[in-house]
């Protein structure tokens, strides 16, 4: 039986790797739907990100991971053109899923929320994945070629 009917959580989803997979377990796990925000291309320019892949390419990827690590779970994949999108619009939303990076981004919804006469999520951290060598899974390590997508240390 899962805690909540409605989840939301986001990211860029740029290299698919481990962290991801745990954040989307964390939401399949306690959710019967979640919902993905997935960071457009423009915000992920204004963020200072520099995406290898497209939003098209991103959302492919990000899908398939879902299909193949997931089946049979209920999702919705949204562009986030914004920090929050649907976790601020969705009445339903009752909790978002966050690792510990942005983990203070959930007073921040509540915050919006409220403004709009919603009810509060629950925020739901999760741990940050670890590589083998002790620090965090990252798309920028593995872009620069330190570790692979599952945190196993390459120089």
């Amino acid at each position: 039986m899962t805690r909540f009917k409605l989840v939301a959580l986001g990211g860029t989803f740029d290299i698919i790797h481990k962290g991801h997979l745990e954040l989307l377990q964390n939401g399949f796990s306690i959710s019967s739907k979640v919902i993905i925000g997935l960071t457009s291309d423009e915000l992920a320019r204004k963020k200072g990100k520099k995406p290898d892949h497209d939003y098209s390419k991103r959302y492919e990827m990000l899908e398939n991971a879902i299909e193949v690590n997931f089946p049979n779970s209920v999702y919705e994949i949204s562009k986030l053109d914004n920090d929050f999108g649907p976790a601020v619009l969705e009445k339903e939303v009752e909790a978002l899923v966050v690792s510990e990076e942005t983990s203070s981004k959930g007073n921040e919804l509540n915050r919006l929320r409220a403004e709009r006469n919603s009810p509060p999520v629950q925020v739901i951290v999760v741990p940050m994945a670890l590589a083998r060598d002790g620090t965090r899974i990252s798309t920028t390590r593995i872009k620069k070629s330190e570790i692979d997508a599952d945190g196993n240390i390459l120089s």
